[in-house]
């Protein structure tokens, strides 16, 4: 259950905190400042990473006054079965998640793009790696939240020698702490070496990812990721994509696995994610994909995505929460 603070129609009719006011999560049952949201350094949540997340985003429109919050159901259903891979039970049935989500933006009164991490981890303070006979707990915060990687121009991408970790040692369907790690490795590798970002390889030597973004490729007019069985974390971001591809463009998504050198000879590349949201990559391994520029079906997608999560395409309302 929530517990009770002021109430979120307190605010403002703007849906805006006073600016004196700092800004408050969601901890254990109730909401607190961000500041004093604290676990122990005995978590085993922190010492083993046993935990798993959600990145979610809201959307600000300016015209509308309105602030957005995207595929929330879609996310907790995932953070639901995150937890389950994890030998966790849910704090919350989805939908109280969701409901704690909106309070939460509408006590912030955020007036601009924002990212909201919910988090459930193993609290138990114990030394001793296992999944079992061990607590849990849940945290979500928001904050202010701009690009992750660049969506307005291309960027360059580095096949990594490090491979996504397979769905038999730690799964990467399921959003787990600990195997961001592997994520890590991948992006420093790529962008110490002068790149923007990593494309990463599962270990069959398909491809699988980037760094912590789905992939697409377009190759001949055909709009093409990897499958499930490749390793991928499946993304809401990607299914969304497929579904305005499919919807707005006439284009059927082909699922399948991806050699290394397709990337070389297709004709477009763009890395997707709630984070990322829609990069284009226009340079792997020192080959110009492509023409070298942002290609038209990349182009095309990002706008009808861009419309669609600022609440400016009534078909795709349901994709939506209003916050104010």
């Amino acid at each position: 259950m929530l517990t009770e603070k002021p109430a979120a129609d307190a605010l403002p009719a703007t849906g805006v905190r006073p600016a004196s006011t700092a800004v408050v999560c969601w901890m254990d049952g109730e909401f607190v400042p961000l500041a004093e949201a604290k676990v122990g350094v005995m978590t085993h949540g922190f010492l083993y990473g046993t935990a798993t997340f959600e990145g979610i985003r809201a959307y600000w429109n300016e015209e509308q006054g309105q602030l957005y919050a995207l595929k929330l159901r879609e996310h907790y259903t995932r953070l639901s079965h995150s937890a389950r891979v994890l030998l966790m039970d849910p704090v919350l049935p989805v939908d109280e998640m969701v409901a704690l989500t909106v309070d939460l933006l509408r006590r912030n009164g955020f007036r601009q793009d924002t990212y909201v991490r919910p988090s459930i981890y193993k609290s138990t303070e114990a030394i001793g790696v296992r999944l079992h006979n061990l607590e849990n707990k849940m945290v979500v915060f928001a904050v202010p939240f701009g690009e992750y990687i660049a969506i307005d121009r291309g960027i360059t991408a580095q096949t990594v020698s490090w491979r996504r970790n397979s769905d038999m040692a730690i799964p990467a369907r399921a959003k787990i702490v600990g195997a961001y790690a592997n994520s890590a490795f991948s992006k420093s590798e790529a962008q110490l070496n002068g790149y923007d970002e990593a494309v990463v390889l599962a270990n069959d030597g398909h491809v699988s990812e980037g760094s912590a973004e789905n992939l697409f490729m377009v190759r001949d007019g055909v709009l093409i990721t990897p499958g499930v069985a490749d390793d991928i974390l499946e993304g809401v971001t990607r299914g969304a994509l497929m579904d305005l591809a499919l919807r707005e463009m006439g284009l059927v998504t082909e699922q399948r696995s991806i050699d290394r050198s397709e990337l070389y000879i297709c004709d477009e590349v763009f890395l997707c994610g709630t984070g990322a949201q829609i990069s284009p990559v226009v340079s792997i391994d020192h080959r110009t994909v492509g023409t070298g520029k942002v290609g038209p079906i990349t182009t095309r997608l990002a706008e009808l995505y861009f419309d669609a999560v600022r609440g400016r395409n009534p078909d795709y309302a349901d994709w939506l929460i209003p916050i104010y």
